[in-house]
């Protein structure tokens, strides 16, 4: 690890170095490379150099030791040389958790795609619940939101929706909500006073560049239409909305939440390279078991991740055994938490399978 770690130290001088040089200044695409590199070795290379320090800091204390009579003045050095040992065994854990294998896709933007699943209404009316919470803890981040396709009901539900967040690191974060969301709650409609439970499904895609995917034009059919909805100012009355067919794989996508065919039109492949792009980072995670197992859950969506019960007033993650008695909070975009608790036991089960090998 340490050989590696110096390795990554000189990389870095090596970057700063470069950075000062002015042919580099005047080129932007490679001055945007170097910046990128930079940024995601900094918070290694600081911890690495903390470290170091530590470990000065131990051999200078044990020198002192070995000459130093006054018991005071060793009680003192005890004491630095037992928060620099503490320090370091943190700083070494810190390390190895930033040496991990990174997601390629972790600093994408991700499109998101929740849907209505068994219960009715009811899941519908859960499904917008839940897109207002990711959009609160968006806001909360101030990342931007971007509704690409909605279909709803009369009553405040939504059967689906799709939406792009756009922020630094989203995908890092937002890729640990796919999977099968469970609520438990009396419906308003329910005049016995009976418990339900509904679930809906929500899918996290990163956002795919042409350069991720390539689409052959010979394998869409586009369709250009009015656009549809509730009625009111909102609907377009021109033929604005466009649906895609990719004939390879039967997937359909459909736009009509902008005035504009170009823009709805750019939208719907959006989406479609995202969900293409899916379809591939899908088969690699197959081809990969061993690494799966190491994730959170099996990343499949049909996997049931969570329940929210109401009467209890608390929200329970099954992949992680946490359970949390702030359900009001919780919709209101409050789950770092529960993101944060993700994040540690991915981290730690990747560590412990390195450790075996």
């Amino acid at each position: 690890m340490f050989d590696k770690l110096e390795d990554l130290l000189r990389r870095f001088e090596e970057i700063m170095n470069e950075l000062n040089e002015p042919d580099v200044a005047n080129n932007q695409e490679r001055f945007r490379r170097l910046m990128k590199e930079q940024s995601d070795l900094t918070p290694l290379v600081e911890a690495y150099r903390e470290y170091k320090k530590c470990s000065q800091d131990v051999e200078d204390s044990l020198a002192m030791l070995e000459e130093e009579s006054d018991e005071d003045m060793r009680e003192m050095l005890k004491e630095e040389l037992s928060a620099a040992k503490k320090r370091i065994e943190e700083l070494e854990q810190d390390m190895k958790v930033l040496l991990l294998p990174k997601d390629p896709n972790d600093d994408k933007n991700v499109i998101v795609e929740i849907r209505a699943g068994a219960g009715g209404d009811e899941a519908a009316l859960f499904a917008a619940e839940i897109y207002r919470m990711y959009v609160h803890y968006a806001e909360g981040k101030r990342w931007k939101v971007e509704t690409m396709e909605v279909e709803e009901i009369g009553i405040g539900g939504m059967k689906s929706v799709t939406f792009m967040i756009t922020g630094a690191g989203a995908y890092s974060v937002m890729k640990y909500e796919s999977g099968v969301h469970r609520v438990q709650r009396v419906p308003e409609t329910e005049s016995g006073g009976r418990i339900h439970t509904s679930t809906i499904t929500v899918a996290v895609m990163p956002e795919a560049e042409e350069v991720d995917v390539q689409i052959d034009e010979k394998d869409i059919r586009i369709d250009v239409m009015r656009a549809s909805g509730n009625g009111g100012q909102c609907v377009n009355t021109t033929d604005s909305a466009v649906r895609l067919t990719h004939y390879p794989t039967g997937i359909v996508v459909y736009s009509q939440t902008e005035k504009s065919q170009l823009q709805n039109k750019a939208k719907a492949f959006a989406l479609l390279r995202a969900k293409l792009y899916d379809i591939e980072c899908q088969k690699a995670h197959d081809a990969e078991a061993e690494a799966r197992r190491s994730q959170i859950g099996t990343g499949d969506r049909s996997e049931k991740i969570r329940t929210y019960n109401f009467p209890q007033g608390r929200v329970t993650d099954h992949r992680i055994n946490l359970t949390l008695y702030k359900l009001d909070k919780i919709m209101n975009g409050d789950i770092q938490e529960i993101i944060d608790a993700c994040i540690a036991e991915s981290q730690a089960r990747k560590l412990s399978r390195l450790e075996e090998q």
